[in-house]
C-alpha cells in the first residue's frame, strides 16, 4: 500500500489525504470543497503508484494544457525528488529509476481521449474531474486502465470540486450512490469511494493563509455552499442558478389533476442518442406545467413517433408539437425529411422550433425565475411534475459556456433542456398594454437625456 512508502521529506499528507491514499477502492474521488489539498494528494498518489509498481505506466490528466501545467506539472517539478525520477519535457513525463513512467496529459476536446487508444495504464488520475465528460471518463477508465505488470493493482483516482460540465455524472457516480468514507460496489462489482475534504481539513493551508476560510465565508450563499462546504447540490458556474427543487418541482400531483380545458402542447428534441419529449399544460395566467416526460435512447424516427403517441392519452388534445429544425432536413438513408417519416408513423402537426440558443436560454431563465404569487407562495412561470425525473435531474446541472457566459456549455447532458427551450420559445410573447409601453419609453428617454431637475434634485 502507498502508506508504507516514506516520503516525509517531500510530502506530509493531512489526515484526510492519508485516508485517500489508503483507500482500497478501485475508483475513488477526493475533495468536494476548495482548499482541501486535492491536487497535491492526487499528484503524490500517482507518484507512489509508480514507486510501488516497477515498470508500469501512470497518467495524470487535466482538461486543458494551461491547467495541467499550472496545477500539476509545475508542482511536480518543484517537489518530486530527482534522485528517484527525471523529467523529460518533450514527452511531459517523469521516468523513474525502477522503469515506471508517469505521463501528464490533457483532453481539451472530447475526442482527444483517442490519442490514448493504443496505450495502457495501471493508474489514471483526473484532476478536477467535473471538467471532464462522462464519455472521456468511460473511455479512459474502462478501456485504457489495465496492467500486465505482475502484482499491479490498476486503479483510477480523481479530485474535484462541485461544478463543471461533468458535475451531474460525477455526482451520480460518487456522491448519490454511497455514503462518504465508505467503499461500495457498483453493478459491475467495481469498488467505489468518495473521500470528502474541506479547507479546514488542510492544516498547511490554514497555517500559510489563515484568512482563506474568512474570504470563502464572504461569498454569496451558493458559492459559499459549493466551495466552503462542498455542497454538490449547488455549484459555481451553474447556468440555471435560480433552480430550487421546492419551487420548480410540484410533488403529489398527477397529469390527471390538471384541468382538461387548459391548452396543451409538446416539445421535442430528437436524436438517435436520445429522444426527449415533454408535455406542457398552460394555465389561464400563462404559467406552464410540464407534466409528462419521454426520455429514451436509440429510437429511430418512426419508433420515436410511436412512443410519443403511446405516451399521449386519447382524451388529451395536443395543439402542436414543437421540434428541432433539423427534422426538416432530408435523411440520408431515405431521402425525405424527418418530419415526413414521423408523420407516416402517425405523429402529425410538428412545428419547427425557434432554434436560437442564447435568446432561448435567456427566455428559459426568465420562465424559471421565482416570484411570489397572489397567495404569497413562491412559484415560477415554468414548473415540473415530479415524474419528469430527467428534466429535474439534468437542467440544474448545466453550466455556462466558457467562451460565452450567455450560452450553455454543450458538453453537458442537455437533451431535456433543449426540448424545454423549444417549448419556451414557442410561447407567444407577452402582450404589453400601451400605457405601460409609453411609461417604459419615457423611462428610457430619461436615462438617455435626464432633465435638469433629475440631475440636480430640484
Amino acid at each position: 500500500m502507498s502508506t508504507t512508502i516514506d516520503l516525509s521529506k517531500f510530502y506530509t499528507p493531512t489526515e484526510r489525504q492519508r485516508v485517500f491514499h489508503s483507500c482500497p477502492a478501485d475508483i475513488a474521488l477526493y475533495g468536494g470543497a476548495a482548499g482541501g489539498g486535492k491536487s497535491e494528494a492526487l499528484l503524490w498518489e500517482a507518484f507512489m503508484y509508480c514507486l510501488e509498481t516497477p515498470g508500469d505506466r501512470a497518467l495524470l490528466l487535466r482538461r486543458t494544457f494551461p491547467e495541467l501545467n499550472r496545477s500539476l506539472i509545475s508542482r511536480a517539478l518543484a517537489k518530486f525528488p530527482r534522485d528517484i525520477c527525471r523529467w523529460v519535457a518533450s514527452e511531459k513525463s517523469f521516468y523513474f529509476k525502477n522503469g515506471s513512467i508517469l505521463e501528464f496529459g490533457y483532453c481539451e476536446r472530447e475526442n482527444d481521449v483517442y490519442q490514448y487508444h493504443s496505450a495502457e495504464y495501471g493508474f489514471i488520475g483526473f484532476d478536477e474531474l467535473t471538467h471532464f465528460t462522462k464519455m472521456q471518463w468511460d473511455y479512459l477508465v474502462n478501456s485504457r486502465l489495465r496492467s500486465t505488470v505482475p502484482g499491479a493493482w490498476p486503479r483510477a483516482r480523481a479530485a474535484s470540486n462541485p461544478g463543471g460540465v461533468g458535475h451531474l455524472w460525477v455526482k451520480e457516480m460518487f456522491i448519490d450512490k454511497g455514503a462518504p468514507d465508505t467503499v461500495w460496489e457498483d453493478e459491475f462489482g467495481i469498488k467505489v469511494a468518495f473521500i470528502p475534504a474541506k479547507a479546514k481539513d488542510n492544516p498547511h493551508l490554514m497555517k500559510n493563509d489563515p484568512l482563506y476560510i474568512k474570504r470563502l465565508q464572504r461569498l454569496d450563499e451558493k458559492w459559499r455552499r459549493a466551495l466552503l462546504d462542498g455542497d454538490w447540490d449547488v455549484f459555481a458556474g451553474q447556468y440555471f442558478d435560480m433552480w430550487d427543487r421546492d419551487i420548480h418541482v410540484i410533488r403529489g400531483m398527477s397529469p390527471r389533476d390538471i384541468p382538461k380545458w387548459w391548452k396543451r402542447f409538446r416539445s421535442l428534441d430528437y436524436g438517435l442518442d436520445m429522444t426527449a419529449c415533454y408535455w406542457w399544460a398552460v394555465a389561464p395566467d400563462g404559467r406552464c406545467i410540464v407534466y409528462r416526460e419521454l426520455y429514451k435512447p436509440n429510437l429511430n424516427l418512426s419508433q420515436a413517433a410511436e412512443a410519443i403517441l403511446d405516451y399521449t392519452p386519447p382524451d388529451e388534445r395536443i395543439l402542436y408539437t414543437v421540434a428541432s429544425p433539423d427534422l426538416w432536413n432530408r435523411r440520408q438513408d431515405r431521402g425525405v425529411p424527418g418530419v415526413q417519416i414521423m408523420a407516416e408513423a402517425g405523429l402529425k402537426g410538428l412545428v419547427k422550433a425557434d432554434h436560437r440558443r442564447i435568446p432561448g436560454w435567456l427566455a428559459m431563465r426568465e420562465y424559471l425565475q421565482p416570484y411570489e404569487d397572489e397567495h404569497g407562495k413562491m412559484t415560477a412561470k415554468l414548473v415540473f411534475l415530479e415524474n419528469c425525473v430527467n428534466a429535474i435531474r439534468t437542467i440544474p446541472s448545466l453550466v455556462h459556456d466558457d467562451n460565452d457566459p450567455d450560452d450553455v456549455n454543450e458538453d453537458g447532458e442537455d437533451h431535456a433542456a433543449e426540448a424545454i427551450r423549444y417549448g419556451v420559445m414557442s410561447r407567444p410573447p407577452k402582450t404589453v398594454p400601451m400605457d405601460e409601453l409609453r411609461a417604459r419609453r419615457a423611462a428610457r428617454e430619461r436615462l438617455i437625456a435626464p432633465t435638469v431637475s433629475e440631475i440636480t434634485g430640484y
